[in-house]
């Protein structure tokens, strides 16, 4: 483990559900974080047993009971995706005993629910948590600060950023490792990652023989980070047939590479598009996939829109999912062309977030937000402008000009 530790926002959630579940899932994507966490808050009193050793994965396949023997609870199991059959046994200790919570602490770094047998096994026997790389709020110690439409105050006490300095953080991504090791080179690290990611994760879920093409899947999907998706499109760029990319998509989504965003709308008498955008979970992906190597193509190049638009989704995505939340955030867009980047639905209330890249906020930037306001009168709140300046001041009369730094 590493001696840096940086704290994280999810870190009372956790401690909650283990002391209200006889079983807690910690998933995300791999690097994230998650075996550092589990170690750091029960590793004092629970075993830790990784399933990425081929001796100790294959005993859990080949005889599960004395697996489950030799490691009592409690314990920690990390990438239990390697050993599915474990669930139904795992079920089976935990039903011997209820009422003992914190039994087992399994983390993985793969959508297990995805799995009908997996969750017909963990059903009201377990908690679920998501844990992402870090958010800002975790990497400046303030994880528990709240969003500008939550807080009475309208600036929030935030490290204010340096223009170069946010787009080389932006460029490093959220990985722990990319924090804790500021020397570490992004390309390589990200290399890596991506060289494990194709084949340990990929090789699990689906037998793919071309690696390869996947990789230039990957590229092209990038590419289009913020754009509507379409994958006709990406399958003839390809030279592949749809039902594979819609496969291949299906692996991102349960590797936590991707996030998908769905359109909002409501019977208002307008047509909306409802076709879904695609966003990489980590920018830091995103700029290493697209080939953008500094600071300044970042900032100016042709993909620095979406490449901060990632940004603020990720931000918004990971503090919401870190609070144990499943995030409702959405964009607006009607056939006409309007459109407002995330819609974030708080039940009553509906925040209308615009960004652009433009360190100079004006007025103009507003004018979607404005028409959203006027279609959801009754729903819609504040609106905000996010930007990577240090400007905050008024655009309208319900909407804000807001530095990333404040967000």
């Amino acid at each position: 483990m590493n001696s840096t530790y940086i704290h994280r926002s999810i870190e009372p959630v956790l401690k909650r559900v283990v002391s209200e579940f006889p079983a807690t899932v910690l998933t995300g994507p791999r690097q994230s974080g998650k075996t550092t966490l589990l170690q750091k808050l029960f590793g004092d009193h629970y075993k830790y047993v990784s399933l990425d050793l081929p001796d100790v994965r294959s005993l859990a396949l080949n005889d599960p009971r004395s697996f489950l023997e030799r490691y009592s609870p409690p314990v920690i199991f990390d990438e239990v995706q390697h050993a599915p059959e474990l669930f139904s046994y795992i079920k089976a200790k935990i039903d011997e005993n209820r009422l003992q919570y914190g039994q087992y602490l399994l983390s993985s770094s793969q959508n297990l629910l995805l799995s009908e047998k997996i969750t017909e096994s963990l059903a009201g026997r377990t908690a679920v948590l998501r844990l992402f790389p870090l958010s800002r709020r975790e990497v400046e110690g303030q994880g528990h600060l709240l969003f500008p439409w939550e807080r009475s105050d309208k600036l929030a006490k935030t490290e204010k950023y340096v223009f170069d300095n946010l787009w080389r953080q932006i460029l490093r991504g959220s990985y722990p490792e990319m924090t804790i090791n500021p020397r570490r080179n992004a390309r390589d690290w990200y290399g890596a990652y991506v060289q494990t990611y194709l084949e340990r994760d990929l090789r699990f879920l689906l037998n793919i023989g071309n690696l390869n093409l996947y990789q230039s899947f990957l590229t092209i999907l990038a590419s289009r980070s913020g754009q509507l998706l379409n994958l006709t499109d990406v399958a003839r760029d390809l030279g592949t047939a749809v039902n594979t990319v819609k496969s291949w998509l299906s692996i991102l989504r349960a590797t936590y590479q991707v996030i998908i965003l769905q359109p909002y709308f409501l019977n208002i008498g307008k047509r909306l598009v409802k076709t879904p955008k695609v966003y990489f979970s980590d920018v830091g992906m995103l700029c290493y996939l697209t080939g953008v190597r500094d600071p300044q193509s970042a900032a100016s190049g042709p993909l620095a829109g979406a490449i901060f638009e990632t940004a603020v989704l990720s931000e918004i995505y990971k503090t919401l999912v870190h609070r144990g939340i499943d995030p409702r955030v959405y964009f607006w867009r009607t056939t006409a062309g309007t459109e407002v980047d995330f819609v974030v639905d708080l039940d009553r209330r509906l925040i209308p977030i615009e960004v652009k890249v433009s360190a100079t906020p004006r007025p103009a930037m507003a004018n979607s937000i404005k028409i959203f306001q006027n279609d959801y009168e009754n729903q819609a709140g504040h609106g905000y402008v996010v930007h990577p300046g240090d400007m905050n001041l008024p655009l309208g009369e319900k909407i804000d000009a807001l530095p990333f730094a404040e967000l």
